[in-house]
């Protein structure tokens, strides 16, 4: 009993003596004082709390003027019907392109009712072409011009480097462009001389070309031009730096589309192969082939086959289109 009683004593003092060792000992001895002395000797301050006052660096600028650009870009994603116009290089009014457009729906209804469509039919071209045509012909001359802006491009930043480095001012090389360039990049360039002289700083006219040519390139351009007028510095290499990019977007474009054309050609026979079918059975055997569309059951299996081949089709247009 006398040695349980002595052992419970030595449990409880050792116990006693490892919690004090722990807690107590380091405020005791001072250790929890010189650590924390340590710990504020080895701490930094941030640059910009020791120096607040301090011009911002070269860096922070660009990162500035880049912040700024990406958020103008992003802040309408919608773009008016006017700017599509524009983008189109089309010298239309809204009001000129409203009244084609129901021109264009009135001639394709009542072309479509007098053919016998019926009133569903014509209804449905009427929308076609009053709707879809107007807007598919601004989306293709919109590519098309896109693609005559890429093609001069990078012949327009040599040139302007050229001027630049031959002495001429940076405003002059672009005028040195605008008269000698071929369209569209001549009205562009334009626009930026045109919106300059009005007031506005031709940083800020270079930056304003990608609203009216939608493109990861132009947008390049007036980010180096932007930056260069904000930050200064050899603008000539800059826009050489910029100009070797472009041409290397250029053929990586070029080599996209070279392999990826086998998969658009498979994809382009695959869809049209059922209604190439139907046209040689419909020449052939119309008898066999006509209940598609006299028969309601037939009707039905025809919407049908026109919403899976749609489906189909957009898929196969999403598997091969290629960004970079």
């Amino acid at each position: 009993m006398q040695m349980q009683t002595l052992a419970l004593a030595f449990l409880a003092a050792t116990t006693v003596g490892g919690l004090a060792w722990v807690f107590l000992y380091p405020y005791l001895s001072g250790e929890k004082k010189a650590e924390s002395r340590r710990a504020s000797v080895a701490r930094t301050e941030p640059t910009a709390a020791r120096s607040p006052d301090r011009t911002r660096s070269r860096r922070e600028q660009v990162e500035g003027s880049l912040k700024e650009l990406e958020a103008r870009a992003k802040k309408d994603k919608k773009v008016p019907l006017g700017m599509r116009i524009a983008q189109a290089g089309l010298g239309w009014s809204e009001q000129k392109f409203w009244i084609i457009s129901g021109v264009l729906c009135l001639v394709g209804s009542g072309g479509a009712f007098i053919a016998g469509g019926g009133l569903l039919g014509a209804a449905g071209i009427g929308f076609a072409m009053g709707l879809g045509l107007p807007r598919w012909m601004l989306s293709f001359l919109k590519k098309r011009r896109e693609k005559a802006f890429l093609k001069a491009l990078p012949d327009a930043v040599d040139v302007i480097v050229r001027g630049i480095k031959a002495g001429l001012p940076l405003f002059e090389s672009i005028k040195v462009v605008a008269s000698d360039s071929p369209e569209p990049l001549r009205s562009e360039f334009l626009q930026i001389i045109e919106t300059q002289t009005i007031g506005m700083p031709l940083g800020e006219a270079c930056a304003r070309l990608y609203e009216r040519m939608p493109l990861p390139e132009a947008n390049f351009f007036g980010i180096v031009i932007a930056i260069q007028q904000k930050s200064g510095g050899n603008l000539s290499e800059a826009l050489g730096n910029l100009s070797k990019v472009l041409r290397d977007r250029k053929k990586m474009a070029e080599k996209i589309q070279a392999m990826s054309m086998e998969a658009k050609a498979s994809a382009g026979i695959i869809g049209s192969l059922p209604p190439v079918v139907m046209l040689l059975v419909f020449v052939t055997t119309p008898d066999y082939i006509g209940v598609l569309w006299t028969n309601p059951t037939g009707q039905l299996m025809l919407v049908a086959c026109a919403v899976w081949m749609s489906m189909g089709v957009l898929v196969m247009k999403k598997m091969i289109n290629f960004d970079f």
